[in-house]
């Protein structure tokens, strides 16, 4: 078992008990068409920006906490898990060791879901 990865029931179960800071690397037009809800979209492309970001910064362009660098509830995703594999090694650089993707993206979630 990979400890940077999240699966569907783990995603499922850290979003009904709230303890998740969800980023979705896909587009913004990706995100538009459909996303798994309590997400926050931080493109790829301005991830690790985003991430260098000030605390205040941070919350003021998101709207949501600056998450921490120890802190184990980051989940990243994207469509199909390539994206948010590179966004996980982003994070990393910067000193966010704890940082899990969810490698089934939300083609698997939409799947599951039935949307």
């Amino acid at each position: 078992m990979d400890a940077s990865v999240v699966t569907y029931s783990q995603l499922k179960t850290m979003l009904s008990t709230g303890d998740i800071q969800l980023f979705d690397v896909r587009s913004p037009d990706e995100y538009q068409a459909g996303r798994i809800p309590d997400s926050v979209n931080i493109p790829l492309g301005i991830l690790e920006e985003s991430l260098m970001l000030s605390p205040e910064h941070f919350q003021q362009k998101f709207k949501v906490r600056a998450p921490g660098k120890d802190d184990d509830n980051i989940v990243l995703y994207c469509r199909s898990g390539n994206r948010s594999n590179t966004a996980l090694n982003i994070a990393r650089q910067l000193g966010f060791m704890r940082v899990r993707h969810y490698k089934g993206g939300f083609s698997e979630w939409a799947d599951k879901e039935g949307k």
